[in-house]
């Protein structure tokens, strides 16, 4: 039975809206020419959600996911994070803020050569300067199902473990955002959407506002919302978990 506090804790998850973009673009010069490459957007991440964005390659994914990540910032419009500015801070203070509130997981993992697994942690405490938390790296190795791996090379691991590493690397200081550039790009389908079921279940359990950038619709299922990219332009698609329950029941007649 769920208590009047854990239910005002998830009601009060659901609707917090975590990261705002309010008339974001981003335009770019190439010769004597003037590149949109990302048009007006509006995009309100909420805690505890998985949004999906579709689209191919050159279509701005990767530059909106950037501004979300504070790595550029937009020619006009604002982002905000729990209502703070971001994108319209300082470099310096944007990166403090960046290094406190966002996590990464890339399509080549980003995890570092020459460290073992357990101490591919160990960067984050030094650039905060601040003690290292095993319990809480043991336990997200655990949670991912690698703990067994911990003192293993990125060239020791799958292509599926460096991905669940990247994860866990990520989560790691507790970050309220999750930012996922094509993180099963380099893996086959069973592994692709293993990957995809376990950031979708740290982010609906951890509470996480998540965006997974892909060009993969196989793994849209997964996804609380789809968004889709085209020349710059973002636009909502149906709702990918209610169309699953639907082909379900109409399987199940």
């Amino acid at each position: 039975m769920t208590t009047p506090t854990a239910a005002g804790q998830a009601a009060s998850q659901e609707t917090t809206t975590v990261m705002s973009l309010e008339s974001v673009t981003r335009d770019y010069r190439q010769g004597d020419e003037i590149v949109h490459a990302l048009h007006s957007t509006d995009l309100h991440l909420r805690a505890g959600e998985l949004v999906g964005i579709l689209g191919p390659s050159g279509s701005g994914k990767s530059t909106l996911l950037t501004i979300m990540g504070g790595l550029r910032t937009p020619s006009s419009g604002t982002v905000t994070i729990l209502g703070e500015p971001f994108s319209s801070l300082p470099e310096k203070r944007r990166a403090r803020l960046r290094l406190r509130r966002i996590g990464f997981v890339l399509q080549a993992s980003g995890l570092v050569p020459f460290l073992r697994l357990n101490n591919q942690f160990d960067l984050h405490d030094r650039v905060t300067r601040t003690k290292g938390d095993t319990d809480r790296r043991d336990h997200l190795l655990d949670s991912l199902g690698i703990s067994k791996r911990a003192h293993a090379y990125p060239s020791e691991l799958s292509g599926g473990e460096r991905q669940r590493a990247a994860i866990a690397v990520a989560l790691y200081h507790d970050p309220d955002i999750i930012l996922a550039d094509e993180p099963t790009a380099a893996l086959d389908t069973r592994r692709a959407q293993d990957v995809a079921h376990l950031l979708a279940d740290q982010t609906h359990e951890l509470g996480k506002a998540t965006v997974m950038v892909t060009h993969d619709e196989r793994l849209l299922p997964v996804c609380d919302r789809v968004l889709v990219m085209h020349d710059g332009v973002l636009t909502e698609q149906h709702m990918a978990k209610d169309d699953e329950s639907q082909s379900d029941s109409q399987d199940d007649r």
